[in-house]
């Protein structure tokens, strides 16, 4: 099984930035990728971010140029630089995990693993 906490939501004006943090109890090699995903009432889960065994990293046209998704294997940690925040990013942003090799990594119908979500809040 693999565990996820994502931290490091809040409020911020637009133009700001903000670090999200997700932790992992599980971290092996089984894991193909791991991404960021966004939602907001009403509409479908979208993937913000991914990156997978390999380190190729994949981003949202909506998110490219101004995110940056990185990982610490050795901490288990898999994080998400949003900079140029803009009140469209205003969601909850969740961190997944996917142990089915060879899936497209910003599709979240192909992710087992959740966390709990953490909010972002970006005003104008």
């Amino acid at each position: 099984q693999v565990h996820l906490v994502e931290s490091g939501g809040g409020s911020v004006q637009a133009g700001g930035s903000l670090r999200l943090s997700c932790a992992a109890s599980l971290y092996t090699v089984n894991t193909y990728c791991m991404g960021w995903f966004r939602q907001v009432p009403g509409k479908e889960r979208e993937g913000v971010a991914s990156i997978d065994s390999n380190g190729r990293t994949n981003y949202g046209d909506s998110v490219k140029g101004r995110f940056t998704i990185s990982q610490d294997n050795a901490k288990k940690i898999l994080y998400l630089e949003m900079n140029s925040l803009k009140p469209e990013d205003t969601a909850m942003y969740y961190c997944a995990a996917t142990r089915i090799w060879g899936t497209y990594c910003l599709d979240p119908a192909h992710f087992g693993y959740w966390g709990q979500g953490t909010q972002v809040t970006v005003s104008s």
